[in-house]
């Protein structure tokens, strides 16, 4: 396993190298929602009973914020080595497909954890419950940040430029975080749209996160914890099967 371990430092490396923009700008950028959000609609939104919309606001954003990182960590790493040619390096080594796949998803992983950390920490300066189920709380962010960071791993060996990795991202992760129910609950939504909401994976990654929080979810946290693994599994064996096939890396 010494190939995994050293393409994982290296991918930790990378990130951490650049933590202004990996990392601090994202925490920011969640502070700067939580505070315009918290401000114009705490006072005329709850949606939970006995949660303020501060507090229903904080596991969202955070949870939002380590997907799009766990997403961005493993598309931007493989879309830059394809484009600079550095990839031969990774290629060249006696690398299993699957020390290949676990390295680079494990480290997306630590930095969206990383960037939770941040979001959860600058989020105490806002009245906060105590977590309710932190075990339920680990699940769906380590879940969660996998699945991203494996759907950004396709993208990154599908896209052959960087406009069509901001194509991916712009307008298939951004809908799918922002209608997620980051900042409300859907059952505040007409039917119809609660029932557009059940086809979007992100929901019951998000849902299932504040679950551990509250102790209340939209759906039961078992159902979500079910659509969320399977979504993985699917996931995690196609882009296997790409990074054994070569396909878009060695050829």
């Amino acid at each position: 396993m010494t190939g995994f371990y050293t393409l994982f430092y290296k991918e930790i490396l990378r990130f951490w190298k650049v933590g202004f923009q990996t990392v601090a700008a994202p925490v920011l950028t969640a502070l700067m929602y939580l505070l315009i959000f918290a401000h114009v609609l705490a006072a005329h939104v709850q949606p939970f009973p006995g949660v303020s919309y501060t507090a229903f606001l904080i596991p969202g954003l955070m949870m939002m914020s380590m997907l799009q990182n766990a997403f961005a960590n493993t598309s931007s790493s493989i879309i830059q080595s394809k484009v600079t040619g550095s990839i031969v390096f990774i290629l060249l080594p006696p690398l299993s497909h699957f020390e290949f796949f676990a390295a680079y998803t494990l480290a997306a992983i630590v930095r969206g954890l990383v960037v939770g950390s941040g979001v959860l920490l600058t989020s105490l300066l806002f009245p906060m419950p105590t977590p309710q189920y932190p075990l339920w709380i680990f699940v769906f962010a380590f879940i969660g940040c996998g699945l991203m960071a494996i759907l950004g791993m396709i993208a990154g060996i599908w896209a052959e430029k960087y406009d069509q990795l901001a194509a991916f991202q712009n307008f298939l992760i951004m809908p799918l975080t922002f209608l997620s129910g980051v900042f409300y609950s859907i059952h505040s939504l007409p039917v119809f749209w609660q029932n557009v909401s059940h086809f979007n994976p992100v929901f019951y990654m998000i849902d299932g996160f504040r679950y551990g929080f509250f102790g209340q979810s939209d759906v039961n946290p078992w159902l979500s914890l079910t659509v969320v693994g399977f979504s993985l599994l699917i996931l995690a064996a196609f882009a296997l099967s790409l990074i054994k096939s070569g396909y878009k890396i060695r050829r």
